[in-house]
């Protein structure tokens, strides 16, 4: 490759690819607001010491529901939990309880320490999914982008090595919607000036490099409309995990910004698959 750099900043870039980018975050502002109001909210509810590390939990109505853990994505450097509670709506309509983990910031902290703070989340959320009205032998987790890749690391993770009193198989399903699961091209993209990956950080964060010790189910989408990059990250996911992705979805019509909205659409193929995924019909 000639000039790696502008290749990958081309893929990854939504910025430049989305002429239109600035309108979907503002709209998924707007969206969480309203759904916020109407849901009930449990927010802010810490699981670690900073001021970022906080859960969202938007319960079912009906108790003992399973748990779906979404997590944000914004190239691990921006974005909040806040912004996407429109997702979880559906979701609670459908008798998910849906919690939303919050992390810190590159660069501001690594990505290593953002896995570290989701490893804490999660094992969080399972030690008080109970209190909370939820099923705690049901936990799966989902992720966009940035998020997709924290999801897959969930899928990952040695529970019994955080700790032995943990379940191996604490996370029981993973869903990375265009998640970025190698992450050696952002070597080559300009956000990695906050991000701050060397070689060996990035692979040693890639989910690729990580296979689960257990075959936890994982299912990634993307959408129809995103770059090069975006559908190999699948793909090689796919290769180097064959014991757990169990399939992909391509849907149609949509880019990496209009993919988080198909999640949130109960007439979206998208929002079935995961829907499904969790209640253990798909």
């Amino acid at each position: 490759m000639d000039n790696p750099d502008a290749y990958y900043e081309a893929q990854y870039n939504n910025r430049l690819s989305i002429p239109d980018a600035a309108t979907f975050n503002t709209r998924g502002v707007e969206r969480s607001a309203a759904a916020r109001a109407r849901l009930d909210a449990r927010l802010d509810i810490p699981y670690g010491p900073s001021a970022r590390q906080r859960i969202d939990v938007y319960p079912a109505a009906a108790p003992g529901a399973p748990v779906l853990s979404f997590i944000h994505g914004g190239y691990w450097r921006s974005r909040d939990k806040s912004e996407f509670a429109f997702i979880a709506e559906p979701f609670v309509a459908a008798g998910i309880t849906v919690a939303m983990p919050e992390y810190d910031l590159a660069p501001a902290v690594t990505v290593a320490t953002i896995v570290e703070q989701m490893v804490a989340a999660h094992a969080w959320l399972y030690r008080h999914a109970a209190g909370l009205g939820a099923d705690p032998a049901r936990l799966y987790v989902a992720g966009h982008s940035a998020g997709g890749h924290l999801a897959a690391m969930m899928a990952a993770t040695r529970w019994q090595e955080v700790d032995p009193s943990l379940p191996a198989d604490l996370v029981k399903g993973a869903y990375a919607v265009s998640g970025l699961f190698d992450l050696m091209p952002m070597l080559h993209f300009s956000f990695n000036a906050d991000i701050r990956l060397d070689a060996a950080s990035a692979r040693a964060q890639s989910p690729i490099e990580h296979v689960p010790g257990w075959p936890v189910p994982v299912r990634t989408a993307a959408g129809a409309l995103e770059s090069d990059e975006f559908r190999r990250q699948c793909r090689v996911l796919a290769e180097r995990w064959p014991a757990s992705v169990r399939g992909h979805m391509d849907i149609p019509g949509c880019h990496h910004l209009s993919v988080a909205e198909a999640l949130a659409d109960p007439d979206n193929p998208l929002f079935a698959s995961v829907r499904d995924f969790v209640l253990g019909a798909g």
